[in-house]
């Protein structure tokens, strides 16, 4: 027969660190004293757990007359607790020891100086398994002192023990001190609470149960379904065999202090997960137990930012002035093309019209020495106009908004915030962009200079021909005898020679002309792409990645939280 194993659930030590790394997370995200709770929920679990794990601590906590000390006493058969008229009567909280060997550095953590060890044992009626050994049982002030340093002392004892015993009384069982400050928030902590409704000798039979009935009805609305109440009466005895059995069987069970530490975590990552409920509670708690469910006000994971990018790039390239720099490629292009293939007689006019590139500062000599060096200072290229930083406004927005859309509350705003986190670095980043990627449409292509030194040998055959014209035109009017003239059928070869040779430089300017032309429009076709793409790159440097990297850190974050959690 095969036997079926428990499945057991994530242990304390994994949960711990999952909460420290969730807090990790959520630093500069969520409030400062959130983050901080969880932190010091995790640094206190780990101190308690290095302390004794035999002895459970059980607290006595309740409002004023509701008889905690008389309790305190009946408990520990002997008069250790001062009880009196006057209130509030408990100043400090103290401890009843129980078996406390090894007890100290517990106690000490606790801040507990006034320690006793029952001489009395407990009375004959307790059952035979009622055995406290291990128990250090608290005494605490009242909650509701008037004295602010009491309720400070048992705020700060409810965050720590392992066992919380409120008790009540049949007046004021159901005072909205107790249930709105304690109970409720710590719903959470069901496991580690008992309700004990002292003082019942003073009601008639059929009016105890009525008020236990009652005082089930407001913790069930509290939250606080199944945990146990108990009717006592400290002064008659009363009940408190079945309240001795059961503290009997927490100590026992030594668990207490991990259901103490599990119920701590699973809140302080409530409180994380929403933070927009139960800040300022004992303890870090949170109202309604932790669930391991959907996380309240965590959103689901957003959607992939790849394709906000389009609408980005658009917008920075209208305001880098891709537009004009494209253009100036082509033209610019067409200018250095006739200046270097253009015909020696003519071209040299060329040369006063400026470079459109150049005069946008791109494709100077200083960069064109070396691509691979940084660029520094800004390129010509005319500042973006208003309303072309208005449309990357919008587009830095957008891209938030829909990177946001499925996350809520601080982490949809750490989103939209990471958006725009280095917007004002982009201006000069896109810049450089334009700058180094531009810097190819200034390379000459390899045809320019065969061309060039074509037209220099055209040009160097008519200024040949034109010399040839020009000392016969001076031997025929010095009345020198005329050399033998070769002629091409009947044109004079120095004719041909200069005739041709200005035909021939013409005619190769203007096939190179139009091949400028062709190639201009290629070039700009090649750094318009080229400028997008990179212009796409500073977009996803200064704008997506910081919104891919905080949708990331809440990914991790809402799993750190289910792990805590679970």
């Amino acid at each position: 027969m095969k036997l079926l194993r428990r499945k057991e659930g994530p242990s304390l030590d994994s949960r711990l660190a999952a909460l420290l790394e969730a807090a990790e997370l959520a630093e500069g995200r969520l409030p400062a004293d959130l983050v901080s709770n969880a932190r010091a929920v995790a640094e206190r679990a780990g101190t308690r757990r290095s302390l004794s794990v035999d002895h459970t601590v059980a607290a006595l906590a309740g409002a004023t007359g509701s008889g905690k000390s008389s309790l305190f006493n009946a408990l520990a058969g002997d008069e250790l607790a001062a009880v009196g008229v006057t209130r509030p009567t408990t100043s400090t909280a103290q401890a009843a020891l129980w078996d406390g060997t090894g007890a100290g550095p517990l106690l000490d953590w606790l801040e507990i100086p006034q320690r006793h060890t029952p001489q009395t044992p407990v009375e004959p009626t307790a059952p035979a398994d009622a055995d406290f050994s291990g128990l250090i049982l608290l005494d605490l002030p009242d909650h509701d002192s008037i004295r602010l340093a009491h309720r400070l002392e048992v705020d700060r004892l409810v965050e720590l023990v392992d066992l919380l015993v409120w008790v009540l009384d049949p007046q004021k069982y159901a005072d909205a001190a107790v249930h709105e400050r304690y109970l409720r928030p710590l719903s959470g902590h069901r496991d580690v609470m008992v309700v004990v409704l002292n003082q019942i000798d003073r009601l008639p039979p059929h009016a105890v149960d009525r008020c236990l009935r009652d005082l089930r009805r407001l913790l069930d609305d509290d939250g606080l379904t199944g945990v146990p109440i108990l009717g006592v009466s400290a002064r008659t005895g009363a009940g408190l065999a079945g309240l001795r059995e059961l503290l009997a069987k927490r100590v026992a069970e030594r668990r207490s202090w991990s259901a103490r530490l599990s119920a701590d975590v699973s809140a302080a990552a409530d409180r994380l997960a929403d933070p927009s409920h139960g800040a300022g509670t004992p303890g870090g708690a949170v109202a309604g137990p932790g669930t391991g469910g959907a996380v309240a006000g965590l959103g689901r994971p957003g959607g992939a930012v790849a394709g906000l990018g389009a609408p980005l790039t658009n917008a920075l390239s209208e305001a880098a002035g891709v537009p004009l720099v494209v253009a100036a490629v082509s033209k610019g292009h067409r200018h250095r093309a006739v200046v270097a293939t253009g015909w020696p007689v003519t071209k040299w006019v060329r040369r006063f019209r400026p470079d459109p590139l150049r005069r946008l500062r791109i494709g100077t000599s200083s960069a064109a020495k070396s691509a691979d060096r940084e660029i520094v200072g800004r390129t010509s290229v005319p500042a973006a106009s208003a309303v072309q930083k208005a449309q990357v406004e919008t587009a830095l927005r957008d891209v938030g908004e829909a990177a946001a859309s499925d996350l809520a509350g601080v982490w949809a705003a750490a989103v939209r915030q990471a958006a725009r986190s280095r917007a004002g670095d982009l201006a000069d980043a896109v810049d450089r962009a334009v700058a180094t990627t531009s810097l190819g449409a200034i390379r000459r292509p390899r045809w320019w200079r065969a061309v060039g030194v074509l037209q220099w040998l055209v040009f160097a055959v008519m200024v040949a021909g034109g010399l040839w014209l020009g000392a016969l035109f001076g031997m025929d009017y010095l009345r020198l005898p005329q050399p033998p003239l070769p002629t091409v059928g009947v044109v004079p070869w120095p004719t041909v020679l200069l005739g041709g040779g200005a035909l021939a430089g013409v005619v190769i300017a203007l096939l190179s002309r139009l091949a400028a032309w062709a190639g201009g429009h290629r070039r700009a076709r090649r750094v318009a792409k080229t400028l997008r793409a990179a212009i796409a790159q500073v977009g996803a440097d200064y704008v997506l990645d910081p919104v891919e990297g905080e949708l990331a850190r809440h990914a991790r974050f809402t799993e750190a939280i289910t792990r805590a959690r679970a």
